[in-house]
């Protein structure tokens, strides 16, 4: 039987109004969801993705074993990528497009986007750095400081936001997850399409199907994106597990168990 499109979720106007404030603010829209995992073999081939054409990733997080940086808002983040230098994330979510100070906004690397997945949005900061190729390999084997995967500016950031004297140093690594990212562009849609196979060292995966867009075309591009994945028969209806909140659940877990 096809599978239904989900129903968009309802806002009351206020809700709306906020919701449309962060766009106009943002410079990019994100619209995010993941695949139940019991549909995502038949995801994979609806959508015709060629899992050989996916480029290889290890991400690894860093935040305290009790997540006290996820309890803030705060994403600090490293990423290993195939061919190509690694790079470095310091995130802030949520956040007001209007309260951040226009320094950080203009600086190079510096992103504010809406992530809208079925049910949700979140408005995120996010301040990226590149790094050599097998920076994030140095420090995970412990020949490299962790902060010093990190800029002066994105340390800056970091302090600005943190509470409770954290520091990078202090930071426990969470990972590596490997990744498969793939870009695919399907004729009927039009439009590019991002798929990321997150898996996890249980053996547990995460699908995640993204597009990005425009402020102004976000609407637009949700409801045909709806359809173009009904019409495909993939299911999007079911509870979404979002990468990250996965990633630091098991490995915050994973410490509890080690430590008894």
């Amino acid at each position: 039987m096809p599978a239904k499109a989900a129903t968009p979720p309802t806002f009351s106007g206020q809700e709306l109004a906020k919701l449309l404030a962060l766009i106009k603010g943002a410079d990019s829209v994100e619209l995010k969801l993941t695949i139940p995992e019991q549909h995502q073999r038949s995801a994979v081939a609806a959508l015709g993705m060629d899992p050989l054409d996916a480029e290889i990733r290890q991400v690894v997080f860093f935040d305290t074993s009790e997540l006290a940086l996820d309890k803030q808002g705060l994403v600090v983040r490293a990423r290993r990528i195939q061919g190509r230098g690694d790079d470095s994330v310091v995130k802030l979510r949520p956040v007001v497009p209007g309260e951040l100070p226009a320094r950080i906004r203009k600086s190079t690397g510096f992103r504010v986007e809406v992530d809208a997945l079925p049910g949700g949005y979140v408005c995120s900061a996010t301040l990226k750095r590149p790094l050599d190729r097998d920076a994030v390999r140095a420090a995970l084997g412990g020949d490299r400081p962790v902060r010093k995967l990190f800029s002066k500016e994105q340390r800056a950031f970091f302090a600005d936001h943190v509470e409770g004297g954290i520091e990078l140093g202090d930071l426990v690594a969470l990972g590596p997850i490997l990744v498969l990212k793939l870009r695919f562009t399907p004729k009927d849609l039009g439009r590019r399409l991002v798929a990321e196979l997150w898996t996890y060292p249980d053996g547990s995966r995460v699908l995640e199907l993204s597009t990005r867009c425009g402020t102004a075309d976000a609407f637009q591009v949700a409801a045909e994106m709806r359809a173009f994945l009904a019409s495909r028969s993939v299911e999007i209806s079911g509870e979404q597990e979002t990468k990250t909140r996965k990633a630091l659940t098991y490995f915050a877990r994973t410490m509890a168990d080690a430590a008894g």
